[in-house]
């Protein structure tokens, strides 16, 4: 049997073809069902048994358990989850993914699945002509599914028969040979495969057409299954290191439950084999009678075996679940102890809650309104220092607080930056007209954000060019300009809480706009004071212009203000 380039090519194709179709399918449905998947996982996650049970269903509805732990991960850094909830949910997601291995077994090798892509490319396509986005999702993901398909069609065309080659199955049998040092070769070569290919799914396809194919023997196959448990924790731990501490902990947490899992199941390899492929071929006539299509030809004991393999990636997952599940506050320790906070890496002073990882722009939007309400908290900070700097006569402590004010200004202009820069990148991705309404809301909100940052900062420096130059206020300015800054710390409290709200179709602006018309009476009352006091004996006209700039600028921060709560309901 002579196996070239052109064969190697074929393999790589098909395997192309299925991961595009998964991806397909799964962003599918992540933009057609996205918010109804984040109210699932917010609201089913009480304890950590509904965690389990929610994140299998999660995983096998959107066939992808990276994305399922992405959300997840999400989640933990916008403080919606905790990390012992989120344990629950990856621990589910790993039985999930199971879904995968039985819809190839018990079709793949059963069925012409070729001929069932045809006609879901015909419902799909038109689908995607529609003007309705849900529907548009809905065809996406039947497109997906077709091209899987046929992806794995091609795959199974591709892969060789070893029939006839008893050169290869020599070599094969005699690595296979070596008992618990075989075991532990495949699981490293199951964990590369997984990390070379990025979908554990995918990997687990390919190996269950090498069991088809007569390529590799079952307990080989098994050992391949568990390494790629332990890679598609690779992919998140390297997705993970560009996150901060939250998302490190929660992709070690995953990490650590895989891989005690792996442990004592390539112990226990040979012994549980055993007893399942019992189980199986026990219940054969009904794998055969539950699908009555006639075979192609098929090898009943590789068919057979891809039963087992499938049954095997479940057992292990179950099992592993019900004896990890106890100790899932001892994970959640070993995940904090082994990612320590690092000073100067997750302070206030950076994004909090954006973290690595591809997602739909569905999935990001519990992220993006958090970190917006992180950037508004710190954008709001600004206001206390420049009552303090306005009232402050001790020298030391007036440059503290230009250095302050100065750090801050910079801060909120690198938060705007990288926001602005997350949103670009999932603008790449196709949005539903919701998102893009909101991630549009928050680009103005960043921008009224960064504004006040300005504008604060610049009252810094006509504070300090004004103490420089031994200039005061009167005691009748001061407190003016005191009450001023009460009425905008008003202001941003109302803001605050607008942007922590979770749904802003829940916002009401009435508060923020009867505090608008309060500071916009204000300021015309402390102009029309200045202007009629201009002519007073004892007014000084230098810092009666430093007064009426400071509250003119107090009071374009009331406008940015009111402008972030427009633009939190909608109004852009």
């Amino acid at each position: 049997m002579e196996f070239g380039f052109t064969d190697v090519m074929q393999i790589l194709g098909a395997l192309a073809f299925f991961v595009y179709g998964m991806k397909m399918m799964s962003d599918g449905i992540q933009r057609a069902a996205g918010s109804q998947l984040r109210n699932i996982l917010r609201n089913m996650t009480k304890n950590r048994f509904l965690g389990v049970g929610t994140g299998f269903l999660t995983t096998a509805l959107v066939q992808s358990s990276s994305a399922t732990t992405v959300m997840t991960v999400s989640f933990v850094n916008a403080g919606l989850l905790t990390l012992i909830e989120s344990a629950g949910i990856m621990m589910g997601a790993n039985i999930g993914t199971t879904v995968t291995g039985w819809i190839v077994s018990l079709l793949g090798f059963k069925l012409k699945l070729s001929a069932f892509s045809i006609p879901l490319f015909a419902i799909g396509v038109p689908m995607l002509f529609s003007g309705k986005g849900k529907i548009k999702y809905w065809g996406e993901f039947l497109i997906g599914f077709a091209i899987l398909f046929l992806g794995l069609t091609y795959l199974k065309g591709a892969v060789p028969d070893l029939k006839g080659n008893t050169d290869a199955l020599a070599w094969i049998q005699n690595i296979a040979d070596y008992g618990f040092f075989s075991r532990v070769l495949f699981v490293l070569v199951g964990a590369l495969v997984t990390v070379v290919v990025q979908s554990s799914s995918a990997a687990m396809a390919i190996t269950l057409t090498l069991v088809y194919t007569g390529w590799l023997p079952l307990e080989v196959a098994a050992a391949m299954v568990l390494g790629e448990n332990i890679g598609t924790t690779i992919t998140a731990e390297i997705a993970s290191v560009v996150g901060n501490t939250n998302a490190k902990r929660s992709a070690r947490i995953h990490s650590l439950f895989n891989i005690i899992g792996v442990v004592w199941m390539v112990i226990l390899l040979p012994f549980v084999l055993t007893f399942l492929s019992g189980f199986v071929d026990s219940f054969s006539e009904i794998f055969e009678k539950g699908i009555k299509i006639k075979q192609e030809n098929l090898d009943q004991a590789n068919v057979m075996n891809t039963y087992k393999l499938a049954a095997f990636h479940t057992t292990f997952n179950i099992i592993n679940v019900i004896i990890m599940l106890p100790f899932v506050n001892w994970l959640v320790n070993m995940a904090i102890k082994t990612v320590p906070e690092k000073d100067g890496v997750d302070d206030e002073h950076r994004l909090k809650f954006i973290s690595a990882g591809i997602r739909t722009p569905e999935l990001a939007t519990v992220e993006l309104q958090k970190e917006t309400a992180h950037f508004g908290e710190v954008a709001s900070r600004m206001s206390g220092f420049a009552t303090e700097l306005l009232n402050s006569t001790d020298t030391k402590a007036q440059s503290k607080l230009y250095k302050k004010l100065f750090k801050y200004e910079e801060i909120t202009d690198r938060m705007e930056i990288e926001i602005t820069e997350y949103i670009t990148k999932l603008s790449n991705q196709e949005i539903t007209p919701r998102t893009s309404i909101k991630m549009r809301s928050i680009l103005n909100i960043c921008n009224d954000l960064e504004r006040i940052g300005d504008i604060y900062y610049q009252i810094s420096k006509t504070l300090e060019s004004k103490n420089e130059n031994k200039q005061y206020f009167t005691p009748e300015q001061r407190n003016n300009l005191n009450e001023m800054t009460t009425l905008i710390d008003k202001a941003f409290t109302v803001m605050n809480k607008n942007l922590a709200t979770d749904h802003y179709d829940d916002v009401n602006k009435d508060k923020a706009m009867e505090l608008e018309r309060d500071i916009n009476k204000l300021r015309n009352k402390l102009r029309k004071n200045n202007l009629t006091n201009l002519g007073s004996d004892g007014y000084d006209v230098q810092s009666a212009m430093i007064y009426n700039n400071i509250f003119s600028s107090l009071e374009k921060v009331g406008d940015h203000i009111i402008n972030v709560t427009e633009a939190v309901v909608g109004e852009v």
